[in-house]
């Protein structure tokens, strides 16, 4: 599996396309901006006043939830500015994404309405906001030494740079069968492999990162993790482990080749909130403000009346989100004819989970005024837990000498 080829979201406007499926993803966006409204709203601005302050979203996609970042970060910034009576800065903003990205989307749909948007709410006291696509991997370099003031990433670190390569032996046995992903069945070699390719990526990121940004720039994070408290969601991939077996009774089926799904393994590992403490420590460019791991649920519903529909409905938006973002690896490894009777199959499966409870409690999102919300500490009181953990978002600034 060649991950730049394949690592997409769906792009245009059919059905399965992320333009037509964002509205699940807004929920998951909603938690990190409270916690960046909350700890780091002056950080950008109070140490000086940049004339231009230089922003990059890795992992954008192409949905209309790609500009909800910046938007948050505008927000942030003239909340700032207004309270430092400060004149804010241009916004120069680089949208990243694998080069597969439907980046033509993203700038003849959203972007104008976006400016449109931004006059009508900000006027002429906000900006010049330029906003510039920047296709590459962010395990590679993507800007100049000493650029960038502000990275931000959701929801894309747990893609690896590639399929780890001690998957298979030398004689090309495949070791971690019947499953596309990390499962309770994987083999510990197979543990290790995942393990290992994301220590590498990620201390890749932070390093690359350290020489783009200039010394105190700040950087948050969000992607997938595991919970150690949960057993049903050890590995922090339960869904795709759905799609595994749907995918294995389609190989009892007769539908395609046992051999096709043992050689099919996703480029996705989820660490745990310790791994990314220390690889972060370890590498040493950024140093942690802030580390915490919260819950979002599968369901479409949860609470929103706007969502609110019977299980089956439920089932399928949550398998079209799903195939939005996996349809493109699964069908460059088993072809396009299974992938309708691949996610029909999910949306029961998710359905039947839904209606089960087993996604775990939900975890009611907080409103700007709870700030001192009750958690439960870890042993060192430096990691935050909100009803269990699926996601780990970490706060950083840089360490390094650059101007």
């Amino acid at each position: 599996m060649e991950v730049p080829q394949v690592l997409r979201m769906n792009g245009g406007d059919g059905e399965s396309a992320t333009i037509k499926t964002h509205h699940i993803r807004r929920k998951g966006f909603w938690q990190p901006a409270y916690i960046r409204r909350k700890h780091s709203r002056d950080e950008l601005l109070q140490a000086s006043e940049p004339e231009c302050l230089t922003v990059v979203d890795m992992g954008c996609s192409s949905g209309p939830n790609t500009l909800l970042p910046l938007w948050e970060i505008i927000e942030t910034i003239d909340s700032t500015c207004g309270r430092l009576n400060r004149k804010s800065p241009i916004l120069q903003v680089f949208l990243n994404d694998l080069p597969g990205n439907d980046f033509n989307t993203i700038f003849r749909s959203l972007i104008p309405n976006f400016h449109e948007k931004l006059e009508k709410e900000k006027g002429s006291k906000f900006g010049p906001c330029f906003i510039a696509a920047m296709p590459g991997s962010f395990y590679g370099r993507l800007f100049p030494p000493h650029f960038l003031r502000f990275a931000h990433s959701s929801y894309s670190l747990h893609w690896l740079s590639q399929v780890p390569e001690e998957l298979a032996t030398e004689s090309g046995i495949q070791l971690n069968k019947c499953t596309i992903c990390l499962d309770k069945t994987s083999p510990p070699s197979v543990h290790k492999a995942y393990r290992d390719q994301f220590q590498r990526d990620f201390t890749t990121f932070l390093r690359l990162r350290s020489e783009e940004m200039i010394s105190g720039g700040q950087m948050v994070l969000t992607f997938l993790a595991q919970s150690n408290n949960k057993p049903y969601c050890k590995y922090g991939i339960e869904i795709w482990q759905l799609i595994s077996l749907c995918l294995k009774e389609m190989v009892e089926e007769g539908l395609f080749q046992e051999s096709a799904l043992d050689s099919c393994n996703l480029p996705l590992y989820a660490p745990s909130a310790d791994e990314v403490r220390c690889l972060t420590e370890r590498e040493g460019s950024f140093a942690i403000s802030r580390l915490d791991q919260f819950e979002l649920n599968w369901d479409v519903e949860d609470g929103n009346q706007e969502l609110a529909c019977d299980k089956w409905e439920r089932g399928k938006i949550v398998a079209a989100r799903m195939r939005a973002v996996a349809e493109p690896m699964l069908a460059s490894h088993f072809g396009d004819a299974i992938i309708d009777d691949l996610f029909l199959r999910l949306s029961i499966k998710i359905a039947d989970c839904l209606e089960k409870g087993i996604d775990g409690p939900k975890a009611d999102a907080p409103t700007d005024d709870s700030e001192d919300q009750t958690v439960d500490d870890d042993e060192n009181g430096s990691i935050r837990k909100i009803e269990g953990g699926r996601f780990v978002m970490v706060y950083g600034w840089n360490m390094g000498m650059g101007g």
